[in-house]
């Protein structure tokens, strides 16, 4: 089936909003790592009292849980790209059903219909 289901023009959305969302998670992920307080080179030399170092690492441990986050939707995000690229973009993994464009367009990189999704999430 492919991407039959979906018009040219809605095909050109979508691939839009996912380089759009590439860029902004790429944009992010750089952003965080930059405030990650154990990026900063004197954080190894410093002598900070214990409740710096405790601030320090939760701070951390926050910009690690975000960047592992983001890089597994970026990674969606890639495969939905090459998806595009292959011609199967917008079909359902399991059952192989043409994805609605209305969840497609709000989720760009949507694997699963929705009732997929739902069973899949129990």
């Amino acid at each position: 089936m492919g991407t039959k289901g979906l018009t040219k023009d809605q095909l050109e959305s979508l691939k839009k909003a996912l380089f759009d969302d590439r860029d902004k998670i790429l944009k992010t992920i750089d952003v965080l790592k930059a405030q990650d307080p154990f990026n900063d080179p004197e954080h190894a030399n410093d002598n900070a009292s214990f409740d710096t170092d405790v601030r320090e690492q939760m701070g951390h441990d926050t910009v690690e849980a975000e960047v592992k986050s983001l890089k597994r939707k970026l990674r969606l995000v890639e495969k939905a790209l090459r998806k595009m690229e292959k011609g199967t973009y917008g079909i359902d993994e399991k059952t192989g059903v043409q994805i609605p464009f209305e969840r497609l367009s709000i989720v760009p990189e949507a694997q699963y219909t929705v009732e997929v999704e739902k069973k899949l999430v129990k």
